[in-house]
């Protein structure tokens, strides 16, 4: 379909100008120039326009024409989605490849474009370019769904004959020159996604990953906005590198345009080379803009639950026996977790690492996925009959894209392992990395998985994945393996997922390593952190949930001390951290006393009567003065219920605090605001409550926009305690 014959239903598309196109959906206006036959340039991204005549559009194209002062060239330097050299810009390249020196730079020219609308709301641009010179073809595509969220992905062609190296395709997204804040994230080992400020200035901010997988220290989602932007203030525009490979992003301001955000695959020199007629296909780049970085999450979340394979079960309370048992694999220590489990009110039971091969320690066994004759003579099946007899899912914990050199499986097939040709990695975590694009490799993990899911009553696989991929080859060919494994790994979840569409799978990584959009378009949960030291997971969970929804975080109530800080914290502040998440079990419960298992069962209970509102409802955070007291919470689509956690993560520098704002809710309908059971309780400072008058059931009526603006007397909490608090709408 040529762009005259585009689909003129789509709001704002001018009848008489076939180069300019406004795509409008919930709140956000996309304008986009091809004037020209360059590629497409964005002249807006962000609020809604209106309906606006096609000349004020024309217009609009008029008077976004920066003034030519300086440039390296005469006239104006186009920027567009997929920068290019060629129209002046000297910036960061979008597109790094040659043909044995040549063909280095592009000039791409536009042959056709079309505008649709899909089934689900998205608004589509299609646009087909090529470069006859460089013997290269462009596919874009760039599309506005239906909740205002942004995205764009490019597919490369080769149409010579001889080979094309490609180096990196970046594809960006423009900012005004008034967003001067950027955030992003740095990140470790149980300390994921720790968020830095630092002004937008001159120059490129690059985050490159060359983890192998997503990282712990990502940029995650590189946010640029208006000076002090907050969770309820201030414009902010996101954008996140959907790969769970090698990957960059990166903030870029010049003369030549105030603002741009961008990402891509970051490809290792001769990691892709394209033949006469191959292809590649960048990740999705997406892009996100709000009033507040609320707004900015709010679309990213409301899109992942419309996706069609997005869970729509209640997420079940999950016990997983890692820090309960470790490697001390025993059907009658793990028969009685499981009793525990059943009676405090979890749903499903996962068993971790331990149960194959030799696997009795973290040095070997690793590949070899058969079960234990040595600690499983009968197989898993007593294990599991007994779990899921108590009426709970049976889960297993795998780590297929790892392996021991201390296993059968390297022994047999050491050219297995992602390698150079001279030398194996270092190794990490006493661990190798399976090459899954070696076919031999990838059909005996496929067999192997599927062997496992077609035996045994499998309802939940937690996939891990424990090491960094370092030097990275594909054995005796010696080309790099980062790319290849990326897409190996894919196939293999959805080859998987084809074949047991019932087996939900969690995407594990050493806690939250493995975190984007492209992973969690095959699995249904994410493991936030292997820290799970509630204060430590107040902030992990607050910056996860930028990107992902509650309902996909893995957040558990671990035992007294913090497996990973060695920090004792109250059970009501490891329940009520782990309440705003998929909450699960990490503990022995058979040494919890009997006020401990009764304690927690009423967290499961009220879990399970409040996922239905934390699950489909839209988060929000008080940009609070006070830094030492947070809050936060779920709001009902409707504004009909909300909950809200009240967090002391330090002391506060004044006794008492003041009063605390509530956001998010209706601000002309009246609210029943009242503590939240079981989280009414404050250890050690119950007197101190019965001061407040609206602590009690009966609460207080107040409207959504005194609790947002004028806000509640802020209770006095110890350091690492929380309350939850409940506002109801009432006629």
């Amino acid at each position: 379909m040529s762009a005259a014959q585009r689909d003129d239903a789509v709001p704002g598309t001018p009848d008489h100008d076939t180069d300019l196109h406004h795509l409008r959906a919930d709140g956000v206006s996309l304008v986009v120039d091809l004037a020209g036959g360059t590629l497409p340039r964005v002249l807006h991204w962000g609020a809604d326009l209106g309906d606006l005549d096609p000349d004020v559009l024309h217009d609009l194209r008029r008077v976004s024409r920066p003034m030519p002062i300086g440039f390296p060239v005469d006239g104006e330097v186009p920027v567009a989605v997929l920068p290019e050299q060629s129209a002046g810009f000297l910036g960061t390249p979008g597109l790094t490849g040659t043909r044995d020196g040549r063909d280095f730079s592009t000039a791409f020219v536009v042959r056709e474009h079309t505008v649709a609308r899909l089934d689900d709301g998205t608004q589509r641009l299609d646009v087909h370019a090529a470069d006859a010179d460089a013997g290269l073809g462009l596919d874009l595509v760039v599309e506005l769904t239906a909740q205002g969220l942004l995205r764009q992905r490019a597919t490369l062609t080769n149409t010579a004959d001889d080979t094309y190296a490609l180096d990196g395709l970046l594809l960006t997204l423009p900012v005004p020159a008034t967003a001067t804040e950027l955030l992003d994230f740095s990140g470790r080992w149980a300390r994921e996604r720790s968020p830095q400020r630092t002004a937008f200035t001159h120059g490129t901010r690059l985050r490159d990953n060359r983890r192998g997988r997503t990282g712990y220290d990502t940029a995650f989602v590189l946010v640029a906005g208006t000076h002090g932007f907050g969770h309820r203030a201030g414009q902010v525009w996101g954008v996140h590198t959907a790969w769970s490979g090698n990957h960059r992003t990166l903030a870029e301001r010049s003369h030549y345009h105030p603002g741009l955000l961008g990402g891509g695959e970051l490809l290792t020199p001769g990691e892709v080379r394209l033949d006469a007629g191959g292809t590649y296909t960048s990740p999705w780049v997406y892009g996100s803009w709000g009033v507040g970085l609320d707004a900015l999450a709010g679309r990213f979340h409301r899109w992942m639950r419309a996706r069609p394979q997005h869970p729509r079960t209640p997420r079940p309370v999950t016990l997983n026996t890692w820090e309960a048992v470790y490697f001390q694999h025993d059907l009658g220590r793990l028969t009685e977790l499981a009793d525990a489990a059943a009676a405090i009110g979890a749903e499903r039971y996962v068993l971790d690492d331990g149960w194959f091969g030799s696997r009795r320690d973290d040095t070997r066994g690793l590949g070899d996925w058969y079960v234990s004759a040595d600690v499983w003579p009968d197989g898993l099946h007593p294990l599991v009959d007994h779990v899921t007899g108590l009426g709970l899912q049976f889960g297993l914990w795998v780590e297929p894209e790892m392996v021991n050199p201390d296993s059968d499986l390297a022994r047999a097939h050491p050219d297995w392992m992602l390698q150079v040709p001279s030398r194996l990695p270092r190794p990490a975590r006493h661990q190798q990395v399976l090459d899954l694009a070696h076919p031999e490799a990838y059909a005996y993990i496929l067999e192997r998985l599927d062997a496992l899911l077609r035996e045994y009553d499998i309802a939940y696989l937690k996939w891990d994945h424990n090491r960094d991929l370092v030097d990275a080859g594909h054995g005796r060919s010696g080309t790099a393996g980062v790319h290849g494994q990326t897409l190996a790994v894919y196939r293999l979840l959805d080859e998987l997922r084809e074949r047991h569409p019932g087996v939900e799978i969690e995407s594990c990584s050493s806690g939250g390593g493995r975190v984007d959009l492209e992973i969690l378009a095959r699995t249904d949960r994410i493991w936030g952190s292997d820290c799970i030291d509630a204060l430590e997971r107040q902030q992990i969970q607050r910056w996860t949930n930028l990107l992902v929804p509650l309902e996909l975080i893995g957040a558990h109530v671990g035992s007294g001390t913090a497996h990973s800080t060695g920090r004792r914290h109250a059970l009501s502040f490891r329940a009520g951290t782990a309440l705003f998440g998929h909450l699960g079990i990490e503990w022995d419960l058979r040494e919890a006393d009997d006020a401990q298992r009764a304690e927690l069962a009423a967290w499961v209970s009220a879990y399970k009567d409040l996922r239905g509102l934390l699950h489909t409802g839209t988060t929000v955070h008080a940009d609070g003065v006070d830094p030492s007291h947070q809050v936060h919470g779920v709001v009902a689509a409707d504004g009909s219920d909300a909950l809200f956690a009240v967090v002391a993560t330090a002391t506060s520098e004044s006794l008492p605090t003041g009063r605390l704002t509530f956001p998010g809710l209706d601000p002309d309908a009246t609210y029943h605001v009242r503590p939240q059971p079981p989280g009414d309780v404050v250890e050690g400072l119950g007197s101190h409550w019965l001061s407040l008058p609206w602590w009690t059931p009966d609460g207080a009526r107040l409207t959504g926009r005194v609790l947002a603006e004028v806000g509640l007397q802020a209770p006095v909490l110890f350091p690492e305690h929380l309350v939850l608090v409940r506002a109801t709408r009432v006629a």
